[in-house]
């Protein structure tokens, strides 16, 4: 009976070393996982190669700044998130945006920004000796106050399924979309949305390759996550990004000119 019971307790004990053995493994693989390992590669560039937000804030003045303020106050449910007047957040944001495409250690670009909004992302590539071109609707107010403070130049238009953007008579080094939502086309309710198909992203993604970007020109796609906390990629749209030559880095996706060739986030050299 004893041997019987020590042979139960051994073999319990076996199972439970080899489950908690899997759990630490899981633990272990989400740890070093490619996203985590990637998002402490960016951290690591930005730290050796630092670039002082506060020196783009030093160019604003903070009086016509309090005065657009004043003139465009949010609406009351604006998540704090969406206070564009917000100038320290997002020209912070945008300075840690700019340094991982390497926008402050490459020759000047010509940079289209598609979904411009206020206008923050080209604000501090102009300051890093950058030209720069945004691209957005005219639906919200604040947008035409801090463009103009800014100094950043913009086209009036929509971005449209199966749509061909309109000729800006130029191609640029350089094409970016920040948390984007041009592809949200009808809302469902409950945070629910209709969204461009795998052929729209396609017919979006041929366009910008073959009419906006010069040969060795990337386009970077970046998006929110889900509502549910999901990776904008479901197989499906991976699948089909992967399928056009993205390399797909957390919610970004970034594409070459051409699709054989393999986009990397540091600019070539010229």
């Amino acid at each position: 009976m004893d041997d019987s019971i020590s042979r139960s307790e051994l073999v319990c004990s076996t199972v439970s070393c080899i489950i908690s053995g899997v759990r630490l493994s899981q633990k272990f693989r989400k740890l070093f996982s490619f996203d985590v390992l990637q998002s402490f590669s960016e951290h690591v560039c930005r730290w050796t190669h630092p670039v002082n937000a506060q020196r783009f804030l030093d160019r604003l003045d903070p009086a016509a700044w309090r005065q657009l303020s004043k003139l465009y106050q949010p609406r009351p449910e604006a998540l704090k998130i969406n206070r564009f007047d917000d100038a320290a957040y997002w020209v912070t944001i945008n300075v840690e945006r700019a340094q991982d495409l390497w926008l402050d250690r490459s020759p000047p670009l010509r940079i289209l920004d598609l979904g411009c909004g206020a206008g923050y992302f080209l604000y501090v590539c102009q300051s890093l000796g950058h030209e720069g071109l945004g691209l957005d609707t005219s639906r919200e107010p604040l947008f035409h106050g801090t463009t103009a403070l800014l100094n950043v130049r913009r086209i009036i238009s929509r971005i449209d399924p199966g749509v061909p953007l309109p000729d800006l008579g130029e191609k640029f080094d350089l094409v970016t979309a920040h948390r984007v939502c041009f592809h949200r086309t009808e809302r469902l309710g409950d945070h629910k949305w209709n969204e461009w198909t795998p052929a729209d992203w396609k017919f979006f993604i041929n366009d910008i390759r073959t009419r906006f970007l010069r040969l060795d020109g990337r386009l970077l796609l970046d998006f929110n996550p889900r509502r549910n906390g999901s990776s904008f990629f479901t197989p499906e749209l991976r699948a089909c990004f992967r399928s056009l030559g993205a390399r797909i880095f957390r919610s970004k996706a970034l594409l070459a000119a051409d699709p054989s060739d393999r986009p990397r986030f540091k600019q070539k050299k010229r």
